[in-house]
């Protein structure tokens, strides 16, 4: 192997992978693993929420998707609670708990928004199945059936134990409808409709019998906008008990709220009146909670991960690993080989001895030795037998340097052991090769 194989390192291999594709392929697998990560995390993994269920995320005749999205064409800030720590948020909170949800957890969500905002509570009244596949041609997403009225066993334990007398019954009479906050309209369904009646409560909307179908929790707080709704006149310089609390609205009948009731804009007239007079004064945002619904998402560390104030650091680590798959990539392919760490070969040896030597600064001392050594070679090349005299050598090279018309001999070598300097060096060095040169040609 020659020196100049061994001091080069091996030329590199034509990659077989075009290096464009493996960046695309890169940067999809990156982005890929980050979005699972941020769905795991945040407790989405493409599960379906428009599941024809009553809540805010459902489409079906039972959903309240139409309110919601009327609320936001009105210019209204509209988001849904997913998560328990969403539910102590300063906002209009609407609960559309399911008929067998837990009325300890409901009035205790209640209880914590006391000072916090405004809570409406809608109660469930129907049985629905979503339709089945086939049965109905062109069925859109999330469609139902509706299979009957179920009450709700807790809504009798809303503000209390059995304080609350909830009913399903059929409207008679030619008539047949509701009024309250200035409107009045027809039922989405005379033949099922639910009203409450309770001591706590206080009339909203009534149907035409004058039984409650939405009304507002008397619990001793100051509520004007919900007293003028309801058509009470008091002194207003009168302290109430807890004149600092939010009110709690209870809407028995859900079709004049739900995706059944916006059908009619009478009824969604009304929806928005609710919403109003149950915020009041206060221009406060709507949260729909999903969480009753179990559609809720705990909180992990993949979730803090994404949120303030943990973002930054996750942001730079993200960074970091992109520098890292960066660099990873520019060298992508066959690793150079790596030459010897010392190589091999008399020049090399030669260079080495002379960077070792230039480093220690002691090119002072080379004179002499070097004189030495071209005594040596030009006796070998005279035929001059060495005696151990180097002036008794040195005289005979001069002399038979002398016979060949070569002078100048004991000069040169002595100016070479008086060398110092680079320069001085190098060229008493050179005047000596050049008497070699002669001699050999």
């Amino acid at each position: 192997m020659s020196e100049t194989a061994n001091a080069q390192p091996a030329a590199r291999a034509r990659s077989p992978f075009d290096p464009r594709v493996v960046l695309g392929l890169l940067l999809v697998g990156a982005l890929a693993f980050i979005a699972a990560l941020y769905f795991i995390g945040m407790g989405d993994m493409g599960s379906d929420r428009n599941d024809g269920g009553a809540h805010a995320a459902s489409s079906g005749l039972t959903g309240y998707a139409a309110l919601g999205k009327l609320l936001e064409q009105r210019g209204d800030e509209v988001s849904q609670v997913r998560n328990p720590a969403g539910l102590e948020e300063r906002a209009l909170l609407v609960l559309t708990p399911p008929a067998y949800a837990d009325a300890e957890e409901i009035r205790e969500i209640i209880s914590d928004r006391r000072y916090r905002g405004p809570t409406l509570v809608v109660l469930p009244k129907w049985s629905a199945m979503r339709v089945p596949p086939g049965l109905v041609e062109d069925a859109g997403k999330g469609w139902v059936i509706l299979a009957g009225t179920q009450q709700a066993g807790w809504a009798k334990h809303l503000l209390g134990d059995d304080t609350v007398d909830v009913r399903i019954e059929e409207q008679a009479g030619q008539n047949p409808g509701w009024r309250g906050l200035g409107r009045s309209g027809n039922f989405a369904d005379p033949e099922a409709v639910q009203t409450m009646t309770s001591g706590q409560l206080v009339g909203l909307v009534t149907d035409r019998a004058g039984q409650h179908l939405a009304g507002y929790w008397d619990d001793g707080g100051d509520y004007p906008a919900l007293e003028r709704s309801a058509g009470i006149t008091r002194d207003r310089r009168a302290a109430r008990p807890f004149g600092d609390t939010w009110p709690v609205v209870v809407v028995a009948e859900p079709d004049l709220l739900n995706n059944y009731g916006m059908a009619d804009r009478e009824r969604a007239a009304l929806a928005l009146a609710l919403v109003d007079a149950a915020r009041g004064r206060a221009d406060l945002p709507i949260a729909f909670d999903l969480t009753l619904n179990g559609l809720g998402a705990t909180t992990n560390l993949l979730t803090l991960a994404f949120t303030p104030p943990f973002l930054a650091a996750t942001l730079c680590l993200i960074i970091a690993a992109i520098v890292v798959a960066w660099r990873a990539f520019r060298r992508f392919g066959p690793p150079v080989t790596e030459a010897a760490p010392i190589a091999f070969g008399k020049r090399q040896l030669a260079i080495n001895g002379a960077g070792l030597i230039q480093r220690a600064r002691r090119l002072h001392l080379l004179g002499a030795p070097y004189a030495a050594l071209m005594r040596a070679r030009l006796a070998r090349l005279l035929g001059v037998r060495g005696t151990g005299d180097a002036q008794h050598t040195e005289a005979e090279i001069g002399r038979l340097l002398e016979t060949r018309g070569i002078s100048g001999f004991h000069e040169r070598i002595e100016a070479m052991r008086q060398a110092r300097g680079p320069q001085e060096l190098l060229r008493s060095a050179h005047a000596l090769k050049q008497i070699e040169r002669t001699i050999e040609r």
